[in-house]
């Protein structure tokens, strides 16, 4: 008897279980769908002022921005990683640490200095159990990044570029390619020049486009190529919330077909043991009844 009241105890806390990572699972489904698109909002402006920019600097004669200098050696990279504040989330941050500690040692046989960013309370703890200092620390970025929060760090990377204090920016977070691909990248984004190259045309040469800069070439680079590095680190930013979201999503989903299959175990099982001490019970009824003949 004991038995069985365990077993529905068991059954009853499974349910619960449930009913919670049911419910994670569709809170999950509303924010990815959001976050979609405005990562699919972003993704075309995002790739056409890379190109634009690529074009014009291509076709800007003898004029250079600090944006596009390429150091001829590298002492010092910045390396802004990417992860979420909460866990749950399946292996989305595991692959996002993989690839971060590939790159730093990558990065200390080249005896290059690191310096690191993080944002994401998951990345924050790990990074303090490894003992690895960093420099920044954020966990305000969740499924709605603003553009206005990326703005501010995006300043301060273009001015440490510029000044020389680092020579190269790098970023670690999970890439969105579509609804059922997301993978774990480490890209450059600063210099631009690493990057930014003209479109290529795969139908074979392309004839090399002429542009007239009004007022001149150095204003308008001035201009355009702060904005598409921002706009490529904010698109980074709003691919690693739609890419945590979905891994959300997917977790809880398997943790919920678990739970499901889990208690239909438990009821198998419960049905059985009472089935067993019901046949036991009339056994001994009709044993009792034959002794009283």
């Amino acid at each position: 008897m004991a038995k069985t009241r365990e077993l529905v105890r068991r059954r009853k806390a499974i349910g619960n279980i449930k009913k919670i990572t049911r419910t994670m699972e569709l809170i999950a489904t509303a924010r990815f769908k959001k976050a979609m698109d405005r990562a699919a909002e972003a993704e075309a402006y995002t790739r056409k002022i890379a190109e634009l920019a690529a074009d014009l600097s291509a076709n800007a004669g003898d004029v250079r921005h600090p944006l596009l200098e390429v150091r001829s050696e590298i002492k010092t990279v910045r390396v802004l990683v990417l992860g979420s504040n909460r866990g749950l989330a399946g292996g989305y941050n595991a692959s996002i640490l993989r690839v971060a500690n590939a790159r730093r040692r990558e990065l200390q046989a080249d005896e290059i200095a690191v310096r690191w960013d993080l944002s994401g309370k998951r990345i924050i703890a790990n990074f303090r159990y490894q003992r690895i200092p960093s420099d920044h620390q954020y966990t305000k970025f969740e499924d709605k990044p603003r553009f206005e929060e990326v703005d501010e760090i995006a300043n301060r990377y273009i001015a440490e570029y510029t000044r020389g204090d680092v020579d190269r920016l790098d970023v670690v977070y999970t890439k969105f390619l579509n609804a059922a691909r997301q993978v774990a990248v480490a890209e450059t984004l600063l210099p631009l020049a690493a990057v930014a190259s003209p479109k290529q045309d795969t139908r074979g040469p392309v004839a090399p486009i002429e542009y007239e800069f009004l007022p001149d070439a150095a204003d308008i680079l001035g201009q355009l190529l702060p904005e598409s590095f921002k706009v490529r680190l904010f698109k980074a930013f709003l691919d690693a919330a739609v890419s945590e979201q979905i891994a959300r999503r997917v977790a809880m989903k398997q943790a919920t077909e678990a739970a499901e299959e889990m208690s239909k175990q438990l009821t198998r099982e419960y049905n059985r043991m009472r089935q067993a001490q019901i046949t036991k019970e009339i056994a001994e009824i009709v044993g009792g009844a034959e002794a009283l003949k």
